[in-house]
């Protein structure tokens, strides 16, 4: 009996970088001495459609079929030019993946891609791109080039066709399986006929027992049906599961048998153990009547059942294992440059290990969020020492140091202790993640997030209006996030955040007052990216479990046979917030970019709006609060800095002489010295050399007080004076 495992992530998901979940799994695997292979669909579709011959074909395809003639003047002129098309593909891919840098020059020649109508918003996004590199400008033209081809697919070929989704509308939110069970009943489309060619190969080298497909979003969903159609019909012996993002969130009360016609299993939640007992399910090795299973819907007698039957634990996050990369296409990924959204261009641009600090949500309170999942539920950390072993396993494996911490609010005490962890072990790599804003961030933790390698955080900000918050139990102030991101931003650190409206009872006027907020947020320069989205109700949120806490009222409570997540709503205020979103977008575009702050918040609006109640000065105020003497004894002194060199001499006045202390030290960027008399000097360098980020003893400030005392008095008086605050901007950190 074969015990291959076959783990994939249908199309599509992202051109820059793995959807992690199958590496997770695969790393699981390898602790079991499981063996697996893993796929990411999407990018190996991608390639063979956006390639010399992929064109070729596909322009050969939509010349003879009478059905799918273009009749757009776009897609006629991108027909006209298929020869510049076919001639120029195979080097922008090329460029795209890192290999052709010096194409770059050529790219943005202007003469050298063919142009269809995505080179239309070039003219209005010239001031944006302006001080762009030639590099990133040529990304940036290569994507419209991609998009191009993009729109003429989804006009002639296939309407469902996107980069990062693929039929996402019969996905979203689909209470009933009809729609996407009669799509499947059609012919395939000719990007599905790519798909299972692709897959096909694969499944008859590798010949698994079980075939894993992971659904992270509904513009997955189409394609993972179809592969699991194909499977079915052509070799039935394959025993096919469901897990990911989507059932987990959306497939929780499944009960149209239909789906079972395609799937075995759909595992929920967290797939180590769900997946572990089905392996051995399907072994052959255990008999029927000893199989029991993990959050896992089936069909029996042909009925939909929900097993949990088996009493073992679910695997802690320190026995999971280090994500495995490996099998997937990691030097063949497409950076790409779709937008102007700061934090959007990293998460298409670049290649990025995915980790987890924590598993779930330290806070796990935010009334719009599914805090009943167990996803969010469940809160376990991993210890600092196995994360940054994970992240010099993954460096080596991959030959790629950067890192995407996917949690959804990773722990700032953890940051803390990762970050001393990756300086201790003179790593260099560079890692951004999610975080709350929270009081933690204080400057010097942000000073040593920095050093460790994170170039940027996104948190939400959601609806900034403190009553808003309040009624969220987001946990922050509007004050609050201001001084935080105002910390990272003075580290160096870019600050994303997710913003919010239409929240349950939000007024016009806090609709407002939020962009306000908002606005001035990026004129004191302490955000550098964000985007706003509309509050959707959830069925696993407070909101959606309790909506008359929150001043809104279902419109149904049927619940779907098959997906059941996103639910209409009607909010008592009787306010159309959608009226505010093209207004919403359109400032914050203007602000990323530093202009229009003069602008009058009328101006962004088709429609008469009240003005704004926030005073013109409440984040500069907020930003003003100085709370640097508020040191607490537990905290954690740190020195990141270098050894210093001690010079000590005699100094002389109106016939005093007194000995001196001059300790110069090495920084990257400058040398400076700090003078002190001769008994704080030698303090000094022998307290730098206990503190140093190089020890693993880590002392508390009190601890520090007490070692300055045993020789001299009032500390405090020592600590805020001229040498320590000059040793505070250069790495005298205290956590």
């Amino acid at each position: 009996m074969k015990t291959e495992i076959f783990a994939i992530t249908p199309p599509f998901t992202q051109l820059n970088t793995p959807y992690p979940a199958t590496a997770y799994i695969k790393g699981f695997l390898n602790t079991k001495n499981i063996p697996s292979t893993q796929a990411d669909l999407g990018i190996e579709v991608i390639l063979q459609l956006f390639s010399k011959n992929g064109l070729t074909d596909l322009f050969c395809y939509t010349h003879r079929s009478r059905s799918v003639k273009p009749t757009s003047d776009n897609a006629k002129r991108i027909s006209a030019l298929k020869d510049e098309y076919i001639r120029t593909i195979d080097a922008v891919i090329s460029f795209l993946q890192g290999k052709n840098p010096t194409l770059a020059l050529q790219i943005c020649g202007d003469d050298f891609l063919p142009q269809a109508s995505r080179f239309s918003q070039l003219e209005e996004l010239d001031w944006a791109f302006g001080a762009m590199g030639t590099q990133d400008k040529a990304k940036h033209l290569a994507t419209l080039y991609l998009e191009d081809i993009s729109d003429y697919i989804v006009e002639c070929l296939d309407e469902n066709f996107g980069f990062s989704r693929y039929a996402e509308r019969l996905g979203r939110s689909a209470n009933a399986f009809d729609e996407l069970y009669d799509a499947l009943q059609q012919e395939p489309t000719y990007i599905d006929n790519l798909l299972i060619s692709v897959l096909k190969e694969k499944i008859e080298t590798i010949q698994p027992q079980l075939f894993l497909i992971s659904v992270p979003f509904p513009g997955n969903l189409y394609s993972a049906f179809r592969c699991a159609q194909w499977v079915k019909r052509n070799h039935p012996e394959i025993k096919i599961s469901m897990g990911g993002g989507f059932p987990n969130t959306e497939l929780r009360s499944l009960s149209d048998k239909r789906v079972f016609e395609f799937f075995d299993f759909i595992t929920l939640d967290d797939g180590e153990l769900p997946i572990e007992l089905l392996i051995q399910n399907t072994s052959g090795n255990v008999p029927i009547e000893m199989q029991t299973y993990k959050r896992t819907f089936l069909l029996e007698h042909e009925e939909v059942v929900y097993k949990n039957d088996s009493f073992r634990n679910d695997y802690k996050q320190a026995d999971v294992g280090t994500p495995d990369y490996s099998d997937l296409l990691l030097d063949s990924y497409i950076s790409v440059i779709e937008i102007v959204n700061p934090m959007h261009r990293m998460w298409s641009d670049g290649r990025w290990n995915k980790l987890t600090m924590a598993h779930g949500c330290y806070w796990g309170k935010c009334t719009f969020c599914d805090i009943s999942l167990d996803y969010i539920k469940v809160y376990e950390p991993v210890q600092a020492g196995q994360i940054v072993d994970r992240i010099e396993e993954l460096s080596v494996k991959t030959g790629q140091n950067g890192f995407h911490f996917v949690d959804e609010a990773a722990p700032p005490a953890l940051m803390r202790e990762v970050a001393l962890e990756i300086i201790r072990r003179k790593l260099s790599v560079t890692w951004w993640t999610n975080i709350r804003f929270e009081k933690s961030f204080t400057a010097d933790l942000c000073l040593l997030l920095k050093a460790s390698g994170c170039i940027a955080v996104s948190g939400g900000l959601e609806v900034a209006s403190d009553r808003l918050l309040k009624l969220i139990d987001k946990g922050v102030t509007v004050e609050q996030v201001a001084k935080v991101t105002q910390n990272f931003t003075a580290a160096g650190i870019m600050v994303h955040a997710y913003l919010m409206y239409g929240y349950p009872t939000q007024t016009v006027q806090e609709t407002v007052d939020s962009l306000e907020m908002v606005r001035q947020l990026f004129e004191a320069g302490v955000l550098q990216s964000g985007f706003w989205h509309q509050f959707a109700m959830t069925a696993h949120s407070p909101v959606g479990l309790y909506p008359e806490k929150f001043g809104v009222v279902k419109e149904t409570e049927i619940i779907g046979a098959f997906a059941n997540n996103d639910i209409n709503y009607i909010d008592k205020t009787g306010i159309d917030h959608n009226k505010f979103s093209y207004g919403l977008k359109k400032s914050l575009f203007n602000f990323m970019h530093g202009v229009c702050f003069d602008y009058q918040l009328q101006d962004w609006f088709d429609f008469k709006i009240p003005r704004t109640t926030v005073a013109t000065d409440f984040i500069e105020r907020a930003l003003n609060n100085d709370d640097r003497f508020n040191i607490k004894p537990t905290a954690k002194v740190v020195w990141i800095g270098g050894e210093p060199n001690a010079e000590y001499y005699k100094k002389s006045k109106k016939g005093n002489t007194w000995e001196m202390a001059a300790l110069t030290f090495h920084h990257k960027k400058e040398t400076f010295t700090v003078q002190t008399n001769k008994m704080e000097g030698e303090w000094l360098v022998s307290i730098l050399n206990k503190i140093h980020v190089s020890n693993r003893k880590v002392h508390t400030f009190a601890e520090v007080k007490v070692d300055f005392e045993t020789e001299m008095d009032n500390f405090e008086l020592f600590w805020f004076s001229k040498p320590v605050n000059t040793l505070r901007e250069f790495g005298l950190l205290v956590i």
